[in-house]
């Protein structure tokens, strides 16, 4: 296995003012090669702690990745921190000084001398040129390590990367043949997941690993498979995941890059059916879920956002009966909100939100979290009650999956009213 280490330079990324997406990307790209990233490390602009990493990391590594510290100003200071790290000077690269020279004279502009030393590189690495930006990479085969020194702006790194960088790993390194393949739940926690599927996780064959991903509302199932043959991985990795899926299926919606709201709608199109949304307590979420995704125009017509109980009675036609009896908050207001716009866009389905989101607003009868939802269909509505525990974002985000969840399980026959 291939080791990596991923080293981000700058104060900037310390403090928080710049978010860092360079490792996680990095991090994917190398996987795809079966390149094991094995520490992500943040560093800022001082020559004693970088260099300290460094020598870290060559402990560790076959490949060193760093991103940032390559611009023209002072406290860049990569290129004289790596110079002297491999015991060597700065010297005027000419493809490198051509290069930068060309980019300012194609925009006009007159090369600086602060920006001519944009080419001064150290005498040990390899040149990698940079076609979006001034600061080219560089490539180092040093302490029995491969070192690669990039550019932080991740449109740049990400140039250099797949042009040049990736194609060099491929021709050194003897890589193995790593497989992914994900299954995505909805509406079973991983713990749940964890016992439902024991007896099929420990029955797996030792080359394929089981990897749990949760993220809220939502778990990923991934295997990974590692062999000599992508074809075969595949095809076992399909095989084992075709083992468990009776006793998961209800929870499965998609896999790899599947997003549940888009499933749903391509579920809503080959039904030619259409659907509408009143929101209370999810402010518009649920609907962003749908209208987020390319041809949602072809099943979503619209909705009805109610924040206000004047609204629900004027818009949705929910009556002031059921506000004064039962409140906004009720199963028979959910009702009403979702048969309300659903008659009122004509659409096929309808779903309906009314809840307490928190972090106020709560009573004992009905606490912060409470929350109803409703699915309106041709032949009645389904409610249900929700009991929520978390931030008003993530009862915000958790009502809204499983409404959607609630319609695509319908839409499968998958549903015990």
């Amino acid at each position: 296995m291939v080791r990596a280490e991923i080293i981000t330079i700058g104060d900037e990324i310390l403090y928080g003012q710049i978010l860092d997406t360079n490792t996680q990307w990095i991090s994917l790209e190398l996987d795809k090669l079966g390149i094991k990233t094995v520490r992500k490390s943040s560093v800022g602009d001082q020559k004693d702690e970088i260099v300290q990493i460094l020598q870290e990391a060559q402990k560790r590594a076959d490949v060193v990745f760093i991103t940032g510290g390559l611009g023209p100003t002072k406290d860049d200071l990569t290129k004289k921190i790596l110079a002297d790290f491999f015991d060597c000077t700065l010297a005027y690269h000419a493809q490198a000084l051509q290069d930068v020279t060309e980019f300012f004279a194609k925009r006009g502009r007159e090369l600086s001398d602060i920006n001519r030393d944009q080419a001064l590189l150290p005498a040990k690495c390899t040149f990698i040129p940079n076609k979006q930006g001034t600061a080219p990479a560089m490539w180092f085969d040093e302490l029995e390590t491969i070192w690669v020194s990039m550019p932080g702006v991740p449109f740049e790194m990400k140039s250099i990367m797949e042009t040049e960088v990736l194609p060099r790993l491929v021709n050194h390194f003897k890589l193995p043949v790593i497989v992914h393949q994900v299954v995505k739940t909805v509406g079973i926690g991983e713990s749940y997941l964890s016992d439902l599927i024991q007896d099929w996780e420990l029955q797996l064959p030792a080359h394929l690993k089981l990897a749990y991903l949760p993220s809220l509302g939502i778990v990923k199932l991934r295997l990974t498979g590692f062999g000599d043959s992508a074809e075969n991985l595949h095809q076992q990795i399909s095989e084992a995941f075709a083992q468990v899926m009776p006793l998961i299926k209800s929870y499965v919606f998609g896999y790899e890059k599947d997003e549940l709201a888009d499933v749903v709608g391509k579920l809503l199109v080959s039904k030619h059916a259409t659907l509408s949304v009143a929101e209370s307590c999810t402010g518009g979420y649920l609907a962003s879920q749908f209208t987020q995704h390319a041809g949602c125009s072809d099943y979503f017509l619209g909705g009805v956002l109610a924040y206000a109980n004047d609204v629900k009675m004027s818009q949705l036609g929910v009556s002031a009966q059921i506000l004064s009896n039962d409140g906004a908050v009720s199963e028979a207001c959910i009702r009403a909100m979702a048969t309300g716009v659903r008659d009122l866009t004509g659409s096929v389905y309808s779903l309906a939100t009314s809840g307490i989101a928190g972090p106020a607003g709560g009573t004992p009868e009905k606490p912060v979290g409470t929350i109803w939802i409703a699915l309106a269909h041709p032949t009645g509505v389904i409610t249900r009650k929700l009991t929520l525990g978390g931030t008003r974002v993530q009862n915000i985000h958790l009502t809204s999956l499983t409404a959607i969840n609630l319609l695509r399980r319908f839409l499968l026959n998958d549903l015990a009213e």
